[in-house]
């Protein structure tokens, strides 16, 4: 039986190369469309995460708008309120004891109207500030006096002279108040010594 004849191993060769020629446009062409879905798929998780940050921001300046959309008519109400906690504060325990049935209805009818305004600016998310007895904090407190105190330590809020408010995480007013410098004795102790060498008047103690 004739054997058939055999292509020298050259053309094989080249056949080969022919047919990976052939070949390596497709594989290129396939990772070329892989790296494209890839960097498309990274776009659209970018996007995806822009488009909710996005919407969380619009929702906080959403939600700020409307609890800080009463600020600056707060503002203006804290007037009146203060007027209502002064004409209070004029009218000690004992004068109500004293005053006629008038002068007391009268005086009922401020605090009912005072306690109906703190209650109207809660309900607005404008809470009012009573610092006595904490510590002074710069951010809600304004120190407008230091006095010697037995009862608070140094550096407590000794005394309210003027309330403070804060609306949501904001302070709509800081309180003013007196700070206590500790006790008397403290307060003593602290001053510098007098100098009999020293000049005429350097002596002076300032923060009397």
């Amino acid at each position: 039986m004739n054997e058939e004849p055999q292509p020298p191993e050259q053309d094989i060769v080249e056949e080969d190369a022919a047919s990976s020629i052939e070949d390596a446009p497709e594989i290129d062409r396939e990772a070329e469309l892989e790296t494209q879905l890839q960097t498309a798929n990274e776009q659209t998780l970018r996007l995806a995460a822009e488009l909710e940050n996005v919407r969380k921001r619009s929702e906080r300046a959403e939600a700020d708008a409307r609890r800080y959309a009463v600020s600056r008519f707060a503002e203006d109400i804290l007037a009146v309120a203060d007027n209502l906690y002064r004409a209070l504060d004029n009218v000690p325990p004992e004068a109500r004891l004293e005053a006629s049935d008038r002068m007391r209805q009268l005086v009922e009818g401020v605090e009912l109207t005072q306690s109906v305004l703190q209650t109207t600016l809660e309900r607005n998310g404008v809470k009012q500030i009573d610092p006595k007895g904490e510590k002074f904090n710069h951010n809600l407190h304004q120190a407008v006096a230091q006095i010697p105190s037995t009862e608070f330590a140094a550096g407590t809020v000794a005394e309210v002279i003027q309330h403070g408010y804060v609306i949501g995480d904001r302070t709509l007013r800081a309180a003013m108040v007196a700070v206590s410098s500790g006790t008397p004795a403290e307060v003593g102790a602290k001053a510098p010594e007098p100098q009999p060498d020293a000049a005429p008047g350097s002596n002076i103690d300032t923060k009397a």
